[in-house]
């Protein structure tokens, strides 16, 4: 006799057979995954084959192959190929599916075809979050993460690149038909015909994407996800990839609103406040971001909304420093009557009133004569015949309203990462989502991002809620469901129980009955 625990017998037959519901217990996850898909109407969300055919082969219903989706998600599995597999082996999935087992193709082609009506997914979860005020609408922190695109550096070029290559090549082939020509022997020729063959069918490829290029006047192309981009992720490490710009509420760090880019974050900040502000239908809140969005006219189409900004203001490049730091811009003192700067010697910088544009903002120009006689111009100015010149933007009132507020507020802007890094560091530390799945086409990439984060949001509402909140009441439900339903089953069982208890006595009475007669 074995000391260890004993499981059951593998043969064992049971009279009352366990059913797929009582295998779930009524506090499971699968249980609120099943009850948020049923409350959103699909049709509504545009999804496809939302209405069902009237003629043909049914199709399956977008809900039950969403839910697959959100399950997977929320457990680490996102491959169509492995959710396939999960529908026949996960008890968990075939209660969610009814026992439905949809194929990969069938599961991939929903998340392909339904991008646009998985955003609106998401956009639930805050509504849900905004029902149940969990939604605080003062603070907002945004940031964004790179997620890797299913293309590797190698097959990413821009117009520098192409070059290389194409000189490298040509090289090559000059190397190759010299050689070619000084042949002796047929394989020594044959040889080198190949090489050269080789090479040239490379150099095509080069002049195909460098003429893709010059047509798509973008800085760089990428051959198998052609909407990827080389981004920065950090300092001076770059990834071809996606940026996933997200913003969130300071009350539970829940996504209000994100947005999948091939941009960095120069130009992003004013977007993502204007659809927060819609969300939440006031622009009564403040808008935390870190230096890489410092961009004056941003920060200004953001004060015009009536959003007030802490935006980390970035060094000054040592290429815009004086020679000696005092006579850096901060030391010019600018005069709004006169339109002017006065230099630390005491001179005024006029402008011309020429208005000059960048991919920044408009700025204007000013300068002065006295630079050159000055005796200060080596500590100014690095220039050799023109002396100091002072460009100031149109919207560096924006900035230095920012810049003042920011002094005001540090122990405000130091909550920034921990709102904001919340969110990536569950996806890309916990789960393991540091790359898409989805390429070809931005859209289908923005139907991954959007399924994670909004499982993200789905697994925060949960853990805030329950169990006093949404996720108590269901696991309350459900088991009021499930108790009434083992009372019915056991009753069922007592009446099954002495109908057959009667039978079983009749039959052998008759049975008696018959063999005295015979």
């Amino acid at each position: 006799m074995s000391n260890f625990i004993q499981g059951q017998n593998r043969e064992q037959l049971t009279l009352f057979p366990v059913t797929l519901d009582s295998a779930v217990s009524a506090d499971n996850e699968v249980r609120q995954i099943d009850a948020f898909v049923n409350s959103l109407d699909m049709r509504r969300m545009g999804f496809t084959h939302a209405q069902a055919a009237t003629e043909g082969r049914p199709a399956y219903n977008p809900a039950d192959l969403l839910k697959l989706y959100i399950y997977g998600y929320l457990n680490r599995t996102r491959s169509s190929r492995e959710l396939e597999k999960e529908t026949k082996r996960n008890i968990e999935v075939m209660w969610l599916l009814r026992g439905l087992q949809p194929d990969h193709n069938t599961i991939a082609n929903f998340r392909r075809d339904n991008g646009a009506a998985i955003r609106e997914v998401f956009r639930s979860t805050v509504a849900i979050a905004q029902h149940h005020s969990l939604i605080g609408g003062k603070i907002l922190a945004g940031d964004s993460v790179k997620l890797r695109a299913q293309n590797s550096k190698k097959n990413n070029f821009n117009a520098a690149k192409v070059a290389r290559h194409v000189a490298y090549i040509d090289g090559k082939l000059a190397e190759y038909n010299q050689q070619l020509a000084q042949a002796d022997c047929d394989s020594d020729r044959q040889q080198a015909a190949r090489q050269v063959q080789r090479h040239t069918q490379q150099r095509q490829k080069y002049e195909r994407v460098s003429r893709q290029l010059e047509e798509s006047g973008e800085p760089q192309v990428s051959t198998s996800d052609p909407d990827s981009r080389q981004l920065i992720v950090r300092s001076n490490i770059t990834e071809v990839a996606y940026s996933i710009q997200t913003i969130n509420d300071a009350k539970h760090n829940l996504i209000l609103d994100y947005e999948t880019t091939q941009r960095n974050d120069a130009h992003a900040l004013s977007g993502m406040v204007r659809r927060a502000a819609g969300i939440l239908g006031h622009t009564n809140f403040v808008a935390l971001y870190d230096k890489g969005y410092h961009t004056a006219s941003e920060i200004a189409a953001c004060h015009a909304l009536g959003v007030e900004t802490l935006v980390a203001v970035p060094n000054r490049p040592v290429s815009s420093q004086a020679p000696d730091p005092a006579f850096n811009y901060e030391a010019f003192t600018y005069n709004p009557q006169s339109d002017t700067y006065t230099c630390p010697a005491g001179q005024e910088l006029r402008t011309n009133g020429t208005t000059y544009t960048s991919k920044a903002s408009p700025f204007k120009q000013y300068t002065t004569s006295h630079c050159k006689q000055c005796h200060l111009k080596g500590r100014c100015t690095a220039a050799k015949t023109n002396g100091r010149v002072i460009q100031r933007s149109e919207h560096v009132g924006s900035a230095e309203r920012n810049r003042l507020a920011m002094e005001a507020n540090p122990d405000l802007y130091r909550r920034r990462q921990a709102i904001v890094e919340h969110p990536f560091g569950t996806i890309k530390r916990q789960w393991g989502y540091d790359h898409t799945l989805m390429k070809r086409f931005k859209e289908r990439v923005a139907a991954d991002i959007g399924l994670i984060l909004t499982c993200y949001n789905l697994r925060r509402l949960l853990s805030i809620l329950s169990p006093n909140g949404a996720g108590g009441f269901f696991a309350r439900v459900f088991a009021k469901i499930r108790l009434a339903r083992n009372l019915f089953r056991a009753k069922f069982s007592l009446i099954l129980k002495t109908v057959y208890q009667k039978w079983a006595s009749a039959n052998s009475l008759k049975t008696q009955l018959s063999i005295c007669y015979n």
